[in-house]
């Protein structure tokens, strides 16, 4: 019987273990492994203090890595406290508005409150509430409060949307009138009162130029118009 082994029944070769001398020469080899991966410093245990002239002091590295992650958790936790306040002010403001416009008197204390009153409730500057010129089909369009232009001009500005938020503009004196040259930003929403009204917007300027911009939630204003439109239907006795 032979005494050599088969290489199936030979003993796997014992892999030799990795020593520090073969881990600093990878890393001299690769001196951006910690850079492409640096989950590796997680399991690093610097020493206290350097070690003298080229060694890095890698405690402080991570000191400095802590208080910079530290840094970035607390501003990411105040941006959210900071929006979830500014949604709660404004929630709280819509719910005023309503309120106001539910106790309304008559149709011109209903107008007034919209081009009057909105705007202090909801902090901007101005309100106005645009119709266009075939108005006679609204009962009381002359009402102090509503302004009047030409027939396809709402269609013009809106450019096909409901809503449009404009930042950083110049005022249009044919939506605030007088007040216009306060205007730096503006939102516009289209007013759908009934099938055969003529087309119409609300309007709210502020001379805070970044106070309305592109992509900011609407959920809430929108909410507003609606209500409007059915304080509408309800004074004017119109159909849906």
């Amino acid at each position: 019987m032979s005494d050599v082994l088969t290489d199936v029944e030979k003993p796997a070769a014992k892999a030799e273990p990795i020593s520090a001398q073969d881990v600093l020469e990878f890393l001299r080899k690769n001196p951006q492994f910690l850079q492409k991966h640096p989950e590796g410093l997680d399991y690093l245990m610097p020493p206290g203090v350097t070690g003298g002239k080229g060694v890095a002091d890698f405690q402080n590295y991570m000191i400095q890595r802590l208080k910079t992650d530290k840094q970035e958790i607390t501003e990411a936790t105040r941006s959210v406290v900071e929006n979830a306040r500014a949604n709660m002010n404004n929630q709280q403001r819509i719910h005023r508005a309503v309120l106001r416009l539910l106790e309304c008197l008559s149709f011109e204390d209903f107008i007034h409150t919209i081009t009057m009153d909105l705007a202090a409730i909801l902090d901007v500057d101005i309100a106005a509430l645009i119709v266009e010129s075939n108005g006679h089909d609204i009962p009381h369009i002359h009402t102090s409060g509503i302004r009047i232009i030409p027939q396809g001009t709402i269609d013009k500005w809106m450019e096909g949307k409901n809503v449009m938020m404009q930042d950083d503009i110049i005022g249009i004196e044919a939506i605030y009138g007088g007040g216009a040259s306060l205007v730096q930003s503006q939102i516009l929403l289209r007013v759908d009162i009934a099938m055969d009204t003529p087309p119409a917007i609300l309007a709210f300027g502020s001379r805070d130029p970044i106070m309305f911009q592109e992509g900011q939630a609407t959920d809430q204003i929108l909410f507003l118009t609606r209500v409007i439109e059915r304080c509408f239907r309800s004074w004017l006795q119109l159909p849906v």
